[in-house]
C-alpha cells in the first residue's frame, strides 16, 4: 500500500465508502483550528480521534506507524449546524409535485437530501416538520449506519390550526385535504404532542402564524390562541421535548415567547417588546435570511404561485432588518437556513447573509456550532473540537474569519470519527 495514499487519508476515505473499520487512533494534523468559544485560531494543533470521539487536542507527538490524515495545509472548524430544515422531500423542484407523486419519493429525496447536508459540512442539523414520521425513519435509519447523513433532531408532523400555515390548503373541499398535525384547541394539541412523542420525535414545531408557501393565510396574522401555545409548550416540556414556533408576525412572536418556547422560526416582523422578550426568556431566534433570494430569482421557474412570490418580496427585507436589530441588541440567534426551499448543500450560503446583516464572521459561526449545540442540549456531544465530543470536524481551504464564504466550500467531513469527504 502507498504510504502516500495512506498518510494522506485518501486510504480512509476509501475504507468508509467501503464500510470498513479504521484502525484506532487516527491523528489529524491541521493548518489552522478554530476555537469557536473564544475565537482564538491556534496552528500546529493535532487531533486525535478514537472510535466515535475526540481523544485528545493539542500539539502532540505522532508515532511513526500512526494512521495520519493530513490536513496541514487546511482551516479546521467543528462540523456546523442547521437548526431549520425540511429534508424530506421530493427531489422535484416543481411546486405541486406533491400532490402528484406518492409520499414516499420524499422519503427517498430524503436519502438524497441529508447525504447533501453532510457533504456540505452540516454534520447536525434539525429538521422542522415531515409527513408519515418521513424524518424519524430517515434519523433511525442514520443511527443505525444503514445510510449517509448528519445527526438528525426532527419533529414528524407540525401542529397547525385548521386551515392555517401547517394544514394543507391548496384543494377545495372535496377533497378533504388535511395535514396530519392539525389540532384545533388545547387538549387536542396535548393528544397530537403525545403522539409525536409516541412515534419517536425529537422535538414539537407548532405554527403561530401564516407563512409564505401557504395558500390563502397571512404572514403577520396570530394562529393558535395562547391557550393552545401554553398546551402545547406544557405537554412537550413535559415530555423532555423542546418546542420550536414557526412565527413571522410581531404578535405570533411574542405569545409563543411568553407561552415558553425554546426556538422561534422565522421571526421576521420583531419590534422592541419582541426583542426585549426573547432576551429575557433566553428564546432563540432561527432566522432564514437566504432563501429569499433563491425563491425570488427560482420561484416562477419552480411553479411558485403568484401569491406566494408576493408574500416573499413583503417580508425578505423586513426579516432582514429584524436579524439586523436582533443581533445589535444581543438576543440568541442560532443558525437556520430553511433548506428545502432552496436546494439541500447549499445550506452555507446562509453565512454570508448573517455577516453581511450584522454578525461577524465569528458570531456566525458559533450560531451554527456552540449556540446550536445549547439549543439542542447537545453541548455534550457537538460544538467544539475537544475532548470527549464526537468526532464531528470539517475543514475549508482558508480562514473563514477573513472570508465567511469559504463555509460554502468544505472540502473535508468527518462525522463520528469517518470521513465522508476528503478532497
Amino acid at each position: 500500500m502507498s504510504s502516500i495514499l495512506w498518510r494522506s487519508g485518501l486510504w480512509l476515505t476509501l475504507l468508509a465508502t467501503w464500510g470498513l473499520a479504521v484502525a484506532d487512533p487516527v491523528y489529524i494534523t491541521t493548518g489552522q483550528l478554530l476555537d469557536v468559544a473564544s475565537g482564538e485560531v491556534k496552528t500546529g494543533q493535532v487531533i486525535v480521534v478514537a472510535g466515535e470521539r475526540i481523544d485528545a487536542v493539542g500539539e502532540l507527538a505522532i508515532p511513526p506507524d500512526a494512521t495520519l490524515i493530513d490536513l496541514s495545509d487546511k482551516f479546521v472548524l467543528p462540523g456546523v449546524m442547521d437548526m431549520h430544515t425540511h429534508v424530506a422531500r421530493n427531489l422535484d423542484r416543481t411546486y405541486f409535485s406533491g400532490l402528484f407523486q406518492s409520499p414516499h419519493r420524499g422519503t427517498i429525496g430524503g436519502v438524497v437530501n441529508i447525504e447533501r447536508t453532510l457533504l456540505a459540512g452540516f454534520t447536525t442539523i434539525r429538521n422542522v416538520g415531515a409527513y408519515d414520521y418521513q424524518d424519524v425513519a430517515l434519523r433511525n435509519a442514520v443511527n443505525a449506519g444503514e445510510i449517509p447523513g448528519p445527526r438528525m433532531a426532527v419533529s414528524g408532523p407540525a401542529l397547525g390550526i385548521t386551515g392555517g400555515h401547517c394544514d394543507s390548503n391548496a384543494l377545495n373541499h372535496a377533497f378533504a385535504q388535511r395535514n396530519q398535525g392539525v389540532a384545533d384547541g388545547p387538549w387536542a394539541a396535548r393528544e397530537m404532542v403525545r403522539k409525536n412523542v409516541k412515534y419517536g420525535v425529537d422535538l414539537i414545531k407548532f405554527c403561530a402564524t401564516g407563512g409564505v408557501f401557504s395558500k390563502g393565510t397571512k404572514l403577520g396574522q396570530r394562529q393558535y390562541t395562547f391557550e393552545e401555545m401554553q398546551a402545547i409548550v406544557d405537554e412537550a416540556h413535559t415530555h423532555g421535548r423542546k418546542v420550536a414556533a414557526h412565527a413571522h408576525g410581531t404578535e405570533g412572536i411574542k405569545f409563543a415567547i411568553r407561552a415558553g418556547v425554546d426556538s422561534v422560526e422565522h421571526a421576521s416582523y420583531l419590534d422592541k417588546e419582541a426583542i426585549r422578550l426573547a432576551r429575557q426568556h433566553g428564546t432563540a431566534l432561527s432566522m432564514d435570511i437566504y432563501n429569499t433570494e433563491y425563491t425570488l430569482s427560482q420561484g416562477v421557474k419552480n411553479g411558485v404561485p403568484e401569491e406566494n412570490l408576493n408574500k416573499e418580496r413583503e417580508v425578505g427585507s423586513v426579516q432582514r432588518e429584524s436579524f439586523r436589530q436582533a443581533v445589535a441588541a444581543g438576543v440568541n440567534v442560532v443558525f437556520g437556513s430553511d433548506a428545502g426551499i432552496y436546494p439541500h448543500g447549499e445550506n452555507g450560503k446562509q453565512f454570508a447573509r448573517m455577516v453581511r446583516f450584522g454578525m461577524t464572521p465569528l458570531q456566525a459561526l458559533q450560531a451554527a456550532t456552540i449556540k446550536t449545540a445549547a439549543l439542542l442540549d447537545w453541548e455534550d456531544r457537538v460544538g467544539r473540537i475537544q475532548p470527549g465530543l464526537y468526532a464531528d470536524i470539517i475543514a475549508v481551504d482558508a480562514n473563514p474569519l477573513d472570508d465567511i464564504r469559504e463555509m460554502e466550500r468544505v472540502t473535508f467531513v468527518m462525522k463520528g470519527g469517518e470521513v465522508y469527504k476528503h478532497e
